[in-house]
């Protein structure tokens, strides 16, 4: 194993700078070198090198959190893992200690690091990382499916917050890659009728090849008038993946239905009507990361019932994340896989 690692830095305002680093070492008894295979890029990076950043993160690190990859070695205090064992990142490290990790509430965590926004990430060749950020994961999951972990975490945990009966009617705005991971999950739950929204013909494109009951464009139709005809009353549940998108998400709803606000824009401030959630008994939810919704989605993934590489349209070597970033940020590719087997 080589001694060092060329990797891109972020160094701030939109800047990625390739270094020679040292391959990290195990210094504490609890951690483990990972080689990663594949990472995804992410909403969140794409935030992170936007100008001015949506997202903070600290300089002079390796960013990146959607990795899978294979155990190489292990500290001493380490159980449940062994070299070659495939593993997936949970990237928040939280305290355990503060009173929200007391109340139960540690995605709420006041002390917590995060992979690759507050320490060493996994778009590198390698990664140390406590043992309790790691799940095994089969082989047998293919290895693109497995990058999905964490987004797929984050919708598992979200879903847990507005259950549905079988044939409700689920309307989600955004047909990105988070957008399309709903509508997978719902279809997979039961959904009646799942409705997409984005005013991209690209990804609207990309749902109907997905076989996404209704896809409609907010540009060409009056969605709240088209989601009404299309189910008689409004959604069942309604998801904003986008982030600023509330006051639609309350139009779209039937009375006494539920919305889910999954996406961050931290600059935006919508305008929302609060008399229409009071009048028609709307239950609104915040939902950010999930509550340890981790061992979940390692048994759906191993189910073999999603079919998430699909939403791959790229993959890059390591050299070229800035282009991987600019073709999810400029809407030409749907979800990019940074493939650290590509040579340059």
């Amino acid at each position: 194993m080589s001694k060092t690692m060329y990797v891109p830095i972020f160094k701030g305002e939109g800047r990625l700078e390739y270094e020679e680093r040292p391959v990290p070492q195990i210094e504490q008894p609890g951690q483990v070198l990972v080689k990663i295979e594949a990472c995804g890029i992410c909403g969140t990076d794409l935030n992170i090198l936007a100008v001015p950043p949506a997202h903070k993160a600290t300089p002079n690190i390796i960013i990146g959190h959607e990795g899978v990859g294979v155990v190489e070695a292990v500290g001493p205090s380490v159980t449940g893992l062994r070299p070659g064992d495939r593993v997936v990142i949970a990237p928040r490290l939280t305290c355990g200690q503060c009173q929200y990790c007391r109340r139960g509430l540690n995605n709420q965590c006041t002390h917590y690091s995060t992979i690759g926004t507050t320490i060493d990430g996994a778009f590198a060749p390698y990664l140390v990382a406590p043992q309790s950020a790691l799940y095994k994961i089969s082989a047998t999951v293919p290895r693109d499916d497995a990058a999905f972990f964490e987004p797929l975490s984050c919708v598992v945990g979200s879903v847990g917050r507005a259950p549905i009966q079988a044939g409700d009617n689920v309307a989600i705005i955004g047909a990105g890659p988070m957008g399309l991971l709903f509508a997978q999950i719902y279809r997979l739950l039961g959904a009646g009728r799942i409705i997409v929204a984005d005013i991209s013909p690209y990804r609207l494109g990309f749902a109907e090849e997905m076989g996404i009951d209704v896809v409609l464009n907010p540009a060409q139709v009056d969605l709240p008038q088209a989601v009404q005809e299309i189910t008689g009353l409004g959604a069942d549940v309604v998801v904003d993946a986008v982030g600023n998108q509330m006051a639609t998400a309350i139009k779209l709803a039937r009375r006494g239905g539920q919305v889910i606000l999954f996406g961050l824009r931290p600059h935006d401030n919508p305008p929302v009507n609060q008399y229409t959630i009071t009048r028609y008994d709307l239950t609104i939810h915040g939902t950010f990361v999930g509550l340890n919704p981790f061992e979940q989605t390692i048994q759906l993934l191993e189910s073999r019932r999603l079919r998430l590489s699909q939403l791959i349209t790229h993959r890059v070597p390591l050299s070229e994340l800035a282009q991987g970033v600019e073709l999810m940020r400029s809407g030409q590719g749907m979800k990019v896989l940074v493939d650290l087997n590509l040579q340059d």
